[in-house]
C-alpha cells in the first residue's frame, strides 16, 4: 500500500514538472499584449517593403503605432488591421531591428533581420547530386526571465512539497 502512495507522488511530480515546462519556454519574454502582431516577411533586404499585421480581436481598439530604428513610424487606423513601411536603404546587412508595436496603453515588440550579409565561405561550394542540402541551424532560447524561472521553481516545489504532504498523510485504515 506505502509503495502505491510513493509511486503516485512520484508520478504527481513528474507531470506537474513535465507540464509547467513548455508553459515557461513558450512565453514571449515579457510580450503578451491583447493584441496580436507580426512583421511580415520578418527578414528582407534594405530597401525593401514589409507589412505591419495587427489583429483587433483582442482589444486594440483605436490607432495602433508601430516604430523602429530601421523605417518611419507608421500608424494603423482603427479599423484597420495592417499597413506597410519602407525600410532604410541604410540598415546593417545581417543586423536586427526592434518593431514595437503600441495600441491602448499596451505595447509588445518582434524582430527584423535585415537580409545580405556577407557569406561565411565566399568561395563556390560545388553541387554534389547525391547529398542534401546543409539546411539552417534551426531555433533558440532567448535571454532567461528571471521571474518565469522563479514561478516555474514555485510551481515545482509546490508540487513536490503537496505530492510529499500526501504520501505521508495517514488514512484511517493504517491502524494509526
Amino acid at each position: 500500500m506505502r509503495a502505491i502512495r510513493v509511486a503516485s507522488a512520484a508520478l504527481l511530480g513528474i507531470s506537474a514538472l513535465a507540464l509547467s515546462a513548455p508553459a515557461a519556454v513558450a512565453s514571449g519574454g515579457g510580450n503578451i499584449t491583447p493584441f496580436g502582431f507580426s512583421v511580415l516577411p520578418s527578414t528582407i533586404a534594405a530597401g525593401g517593403q514589409v507589412t505591419l499585421q495587427l489583429n483587433r480581436d483582442g482589444g486594440c481598439r483605436g490607432a495602433a503605432t508601430v516604430t523602429s530604428g530601421v523605417f518611419d513610424t507608421v500608424t494603423i487606423r482603427p479599423g484597420q488591421s495592417s499597413a506597410t513601411a519602407m525600410v532604410d536603404w541604410d540598415a546593417k546587412p545581417g543586423a536586427m531591428y526592434q518593431v514595437t508595436f503600441a495600441c491602448d496603453g499596451a505595447s509588445g515588440s518582434t524582430d527584423l533581420t535585415i537580409a545580405g550579409g556577407r557569406p561565411v565561405n565566399p568561395t563556390p561550394v560545388p553541387l554534389n547530386p547525391y547529398r542534401g542540402v546543409h539546411a539552417g541551424e534551426g531555433g533558440s532560447i532567448a535571454g532567461f526571465d528571471v521571474k518565469e524561472i522563479g514561478m516555474g521553481a514555485a510551481l515545482i516545489v509546490g508540487s513536490v512539497g503537496a505530492a510529499y504532504h500526501f504520501s505521508r498523510r495517514r488514512t484511517g485504515e493504517d491502524g494509526a
